[in-house]
């Protein structure tokens, strides 16, 4: 059985806990979670921060790599969605590699997909300040920290930073242990954060259906994340307002929305989180596998921007 100092990041915040004392290791990771909170907003200057994804087309190595056209198409292709999401307003960029579908599984990722994400952020580095983060699918977040520790990006998203999930790949098991000595061993600590899924999008989880949600966040932020984001079933769908209430009930940490933000539930949902990453919601049709579309982008920073001023 865990410690129970290690449940200090996930005590419950409702009025009836507020008063509860916490004393010794408890007390420092309630110092810890404080600091994880000013960490989130020394890289984002402004409430709510709203994080643009770019897709990137396959990359060498995958199925769907386009040799003809080499890495200079999918390279301007990431600058310009990059620039749409910045002339619309964005707070910072998440990159990753979308297009390498169907997606290996940690241990299988390659150095080439390492090597050409870092070129590609590279570039995107070289033309803007904005905060950048990475997240190689599927759950390659050791291979995300390289990247960012090489790029200089602030983040790295965990599909599952604790226990087990079956994707569509096989068996995808908890990358925190891993990862945290990882980000240690490049002495990125106070770099890079480090925000971890649960219940995950795309996947099954009946591996951990004796959990309830509020358990399975208590998990990832007992696997010492920065920040926790929480989805929908699949892309492109939105958590319920009852599922993210339950969580921000028993954890202190930073939580994101990780999909199905949009322009018709912003203002329901957006309030309740301290962010949320958008994909979908920001390309040409709301599809996918399109281009970022500026004007959608710049309609949807609008309402986030009402809704901040109204806190």
């Amino acid at each position: 059985m865990a410690p129970s100092w290690l449940f200090a990041l996930a005590l419950p915040v409702n009025p009836e806990n507020r008063g509860a004392k916490v004393t010794g290791k408890g007390k420092t990771q309630m110092g810890l979670a404080m600091k994880r909170t000013l960490k989130l907003e020394q890289v984002f200057t402004t409430e709510k921060p709203i994080i643009g994804m770019v897709h990137l087309q396959a990359l060498p190595g995958s199925p769907g790599y386009q040799a003809a056209q080499g890495m200079k198409t999918i390279i301007a292709a990431a600058v310009d969605d990059a620039l749409r999401l910045i002339e619309g307003g964005v707070d910072g960029i998440q990159i990753e590699n979308q297009g390498d579908w169907p997606f290996l599984k940690p241990q299988e990722i390659g150095f080439e997909t390492v090597a050409a994400v870092a070129a590609i952020v590279t570039h995107l580095r070289a033309q803007h300040d904005l905060p950048m983060g990475i997240n190689i699918h599927l759950n390659g977040v050791s291979q995300s920290l390289a990247i960012a520790a090489a790029t200089d990006c602030q983040w790295v998203r965990a599909f599952e930073l604790a226990n087990a999930y079956i994707s569509p790949s096989g068996l995808i098991e908890a990358a925190g242990p891993q990862a945290l000595r990882y980000r240690r061993f490049l002495q990125a600590e106070e770099k890079i954060m480090i925000f971890g899924d649960f219940h995950v999008k795309h996947g099954s989880h009946q591996l951990v259906a004796d959990k309830s949600l509020a358990e399975q966040a208590r998990d990832v932020a007992a696997a010492l994340a920065d920040g926790i984001i929480v989805t929908g079933t699949r892309t492109g769908t939105a958590p319920c307002q009852e599922e993210i209430t339950a969580i921000r009930n028993v954890v202190q940490l930073p939580l994101f929305i990780g999909s199905g933000l949009s322009q018709q539930n912003v203002e329901e949902l957006l309030p309740l989180v301290d962010g949320a990453i958008v994909g979908s919601s920001f390309k040409v049709a709301g599809e996918l596998r399109n281009p970022v579309d500026r004007s959608r982008v710049k309609r949807f920073m609008q309402a986030v921007r009402g809704i901040r001023q109204e806190r």
